[in-house]
């Protein structure tokens, strides 16, 4: 067995609308029914017993060892802790050739497990030793590398809660929520909206006491110390006992608490230089740490804090009881658990030390041994919910110190004997504000119940009703896709909104081009999605990236269905049959949100009937409203798009509209069949999207077919009184819409200039000239630069074949160059007539044909 090829679909996708690997599997011919091999599956239960029944897949009668591989990927990531469900493994028609898809959450996870699955297949084929345990220590590690801490998890949890879709920007905590203009950012506990000067003031302690203290919220007296002496001085100005601290600190790193004499004040001096240049001395306030929880102007939680600790039973020894606390699950070495180790370190032991007590003492039943001065969770520290007995003024003075500080969540540390009393009266004070505070302790304390923190940073973020979504509208089909998405973005932009699009000829943002080439796929559709200046987003969405990467988004407003043809990459990825593609394309459909609409062409049969797979509303449009699919659609009262008496019609119930397509100048008052449809899709669209009626009419005027608004897609020019045609159509279906828009033109000779997409399958390359080679008097046929895997002069020749028999056709030259064979045709054109040129390299060949026309 061979994984030949592993990729990650990141969306929704052909298989599922989970996140997957897919894997392209060969197996010999011995693997393709591993029930035969003697032995096997027990040696295989051996090594993994918890490994799924292997079973037929129900269409086969065999399992094959890529079946093996599948369960055992799934099975090792559910065993090491990861939330998976889906897999499926399905034979190609290549004999011993197996696509195998399991879902993932994270994709690193998703590829080992992958790798581990085939060492435990070839340690049961082989008979050797497999360590499972070692395999799921790894793959529990790796999840805990890379999947979200619970602070950034609980506002990821909250988001997908409100069907309000992320993105991690990082492998950390940077995560990304909403597209476009509605998007908004976090970093860990951290808002976009949070400023780099609340952010330095929270960091610097002293300027963050004024501030407070100008605030009219208590804070301990403090000042900053030069050196050991005079951090001893100012203790003594401030009066015992102290706090020495660094002054832009974090986690508690260095603050030594509850300072009495000269020797542990130079000594905590020296251990909070270890973190810091300037320290801090300020007054000990007695009493419990409690942290206080402000999310926008809210207080929203609040734990009391206590140091790490373990509790004598007269039977074990300290560092015996360190141990047992520590063996909790809950505790972990990083933020990744809700609890955190205690260290036992110098640290802890200088704290035993002035209790009396040492490493391998035993302290009597009861006793509380504290082993680090501070309560930070990070260092071991355990919290315990006090939300509900928060008096209102102490709330009040915690909001007060975030919006002083300029912090929109804000951790407010107060030191105080209770919460349920103002800290005025008890002589308590804030002694610290945190940007980025940890939630940990708020989610998941130590005792008392969790607190949905998540939800309360979204719902500051996004306002009740917003799911942080802007329209998004993709396009998919054989032809017609890139001027369709052309159209539709057009209108929409004619309403005012800025949008984003992505096509075969590249990136749009608000009408600039922002990168070129083929912009078809997901990481185009994910740059337009994370870019702030888009309101409105419109993607062509081929059919390679699905198979690649699937969608770029986990569900769309409309998705839109030009046509089914045959001639759109079959035989290529496993895509065999005009079936196949149907079943890739309507991923579209399948993932449009409850609330849009799936635009099919009626007038496919292929195409109507993937509206059944849509979860929302689906428009039909087809020139004909006499098509069954098209009048049962409006008899039932339900948004059609139609032709009648040269006007574009559109119905839902009794309400309609009308355009005439003389308004309308891509369709040439109704003649090019091609564009009406075109036009039709579009307009559906934007009706889908919201767009007002104004606007798609003032769109319609507006556009039109020049090489600046949709270059390649029948641009038309006028040359020494011929008209040329530039497009770029490259498959039989394509040839066909061409043929029936030019014979509505009137010319006295027509010529036509055309090369071929090595890529294509044989029938169709020969198949577009059959169809040309009935419809045009002379032919130029040129071989381009990229013959895409093919030998020299073998598309060039199949065209050739194509023409054999040719009922019109009477000159055919062969030329190798494109702007060679544009030149022969244009050199010879005449008064009256007409040339069609299917450009290859769009961009090029339009601007080298608009400098022979300014040439004359």
């Amino acid at each position: 067995m061979e994984v030949i090829r592993l990729r990650a679909l990141r969306g929704p996708n052909l298989w599922s609308h989970h996140t997957a690997v897919e894997a392209i599997v060969s197996c010999a011919p011995d693997e393709r029914s591993v029930d035969k091999i003697p032995g096997f599956e027990v040696r295989l239960r051996t090594r993994f017993p918890r490994l799924a029944q292997l079973q037929p897949d129900g269409h086969a009668d065999t399992i094959p060892m890529a079946h093996v591989l599948e369960l055992a990927t799934l099975g090792l990531q559910a065993e090491a802790g990861c939330p998976v469900t889906f897999s499926r493994t399905t034979q190609t028609l290549e004999e011993g050739i197996y696509q195998m898809v399991v879902e993932y959450t994270e994709e690193a996870v998703g590829r080992l497990a992958v790798e581990w699955a085939e060492k435990l297949i070839k340690a049961a084929v082989d008979d050797t030793p497999f360590d499972l345990a070692a395999a799921l220590h790894e793959l529990r590690e790796l999840d805990e590398d890379v999947r979200l801490g619970p602070s950034t998890g609980s506002i990821v949890h909250a988001a997908v809660a409100r069907k309000i879709p992320f993105r991690r920007m990082t492998e950390g905590s940077m995560v990304s929520f909403g597209w476009g203009s509605k998007q908004r950012r976090i970093q860990a506990a951290e808002m976009d909206s949070t400023s780099a000067i609340a952010e330095t003031i929270a960091q610097d302690k002293e300027l963050t006491k004024k501030l407070l203290d100008a605030a009219g919220v208590p804070v301990p007296t403090g000042r900053t110390a030069e050196d050991a002496e005079d951090a001893w001085k100012a203790a003594l100005e401030i009066g015992l006992p102290v706090v020495v601290k660094p002054k832009d600190g974090n986690q508690g790193k260095g603050v030594t608490v509850n300072i009495t004499t000269r020797e542990q004040t130079i000594a905590a001096y020296n251990a909070a230089k270890e973190f810091r240049d300037d320290i801090m001395v300020e007054r000990f306030l007695a009493g419990h740490d409690f942290r206080l929880l402000v999310i926008g102007n809210k207080l929203v939680a609040a734990a009391r804090r206590d140091p790490p600790h373990v509790v004598g039973d007269g039977v074990h020894s300290v560092r015996e009881l360190v141990d047992i606390v520590n063996s909790d699950p809950r505790r972990g070495t990083g933020h990744g658990t809700a609890l955190t180790k205690i260290r036992f370190d110098d640290i802890a032991l200088a704290r035993l030390a002035l209790q009396g007590l040492a490493a391998d003492s035993v302290p009597p039943i009861g006793q509380r041994v504290v082993l680090r001065n501070n309560a930070n969770l990070s260092t071991g520290g355990s919290a315990t919910d006090v939300t509900d007995d928060v008096h209102p003024e102490v709330a009040a003075r915690a909001v007060e110190a975030a919006q002083m500080i300029g912090l929109d969540i804000c951790g407010v540390d107060v030191v105080c004997d209770s919460v349920l009393r103002p800290i005025e009266e008890q002589n308590g004070g804030v002694v610290e504000v945190n940007a980025a505070p940890g939630l940990r302790m708020h989610l998941s304390p130590s005792y008392g119940k969790g607190r949905p923190i998540g939800e309360a940073i979204i719902n500051t973020m996004f306002p009740e009703g917003d799911d942080g979504r802007i329209p998004v509208i993709a396009v998919t089909g054989t032809n017609g896709k890139t001027t369709t998405v052309r159209l539709t973005a057009h209108l929409i932009a004619s309403s005012g909104l800025r949008v984003g699009m992505t096509n075969t000829d590249g990136v749009y943002v608000n009408g600039r081009q922002i990168d070129s080439g083929d912009c078809s796929g997901p990481r185009s559709a994910r740059n337009v999605l994370q870019h702030p200046d888009v309101d409105a987003a419109v993607f062509e969405t081929a059919r390679g990236g699905i198979l690649r990467e699937g969608l770029a988004y986990d569900r769309c407003k409309v998705a839109v269905v030009t046509n089914i043809g045959a001639g759109d990459h079959l035989g290529l990825n496993y895509i065999t049959t005009v079936e196949d593609l149907a079943v890739l394309k309507r991923v579209i459909v399948m993932n449009v949100d409850e609330h849009g609409y799936a635009v099919l062409n009626a007038t496919d049969p292929i195409v109507a009937a993937m509206a059944a797979k849509c979860k929302g509303k689906v428009i039909f449009f087809g020139a004909d409203r006499y098509h069954p699919v098209v009048a049962t659609h409006l008899a039932q009262g339900k948004r059609t798009v139609y032709i009648e008496n040269g006007q574009l019609v559109a119905v839902e119930g009794k309400n309609e509209q009308r355009i005439p397509l003389a308004d309308v100048p891509i369709t040439f008052n109704g003649t090019i069949g091609f564009q009406v449809e075109n036009t039709m899709a579009a307009v559906a669209a934007a009706w889908a999207a919201g767009v007002d009626w104004d606007a798609i009419r003032r769109g319609l005027l507006s556009f039109t077919t020049d090489s600046h608004n949709a270059p390649g897609r029948f641009n038309i020019f006028k040359y020494r009184g011929a008209t040329v045609i530039a497009d770029y159509g490259h498959n039989p279906d394509a040839m066909l819409a061409l043929v029936q828009a030019v014979d509505a033109m009137p010319a006295k000779r027509r010529s036509v200039v055309i090369s071929g997409a090595g890529d294509r399958r044989d029938q169709d390359i020969r198949e577009q000239t059959e169809i040309l080679g009935k419809a045009f008097d002379d032919v130029i046929l040129y071989q381009d630069a990229c013959q895409r895997g093919r030998a020299d002069g073998e598309v060039v020749g199949l065209l050739r074949q194509g023409l054999e028999g040719a009922s019109r056709t009477r000159n055919i030259d062969q030329i190798t160059g494109e702007f060679i064979a544009i030149d022969t045709a244009m050199d010879r054109l005449q008064d009256g007539d007409l040339c069609l040129i299917l450009v290859d390299q769009v961009e090029e060949s339009l601007r080298h044909i608009a400098n022979r026309i300014a040439a004359g």
